[in-house]
């Protein structure tokens, strides 16, 4: 079976937020913002555009141009 080529995951790429959970068939994204805050969805509809909840993972910052706390949450 051919491997398939990574997709972005918008915003979760760059997240503090992430955490990537692995199963034997498959790969999730989870936001660790929904263990406190219902409004974020547990895991996300991939790419993420946009996200009021994010946040650079390590001393990362937003490219210009790109806002990420415009939009609707997940």
């Amino acid at each position: 079976m051919p491997l398939l080529k990574p997709r972005s995951s918008g915003l979760c790429d760059r997240c503090a937020h992430v955490k990537h959970v692995l199963t034997p068939r498959s790969e999730f994204l989870l936001c660790e913002r929904s263990k406190l805050d219902p409004a974020y969805p547990r895991y996300p509809r991939l790419p993420v555009l946009s996200c009021p909840g994010f946040e650079p993972a390590g001393n990362e910052e937003a490219p210009a141009g790109e806002d990420p706390d415009q939009g609707s949450k997940g």
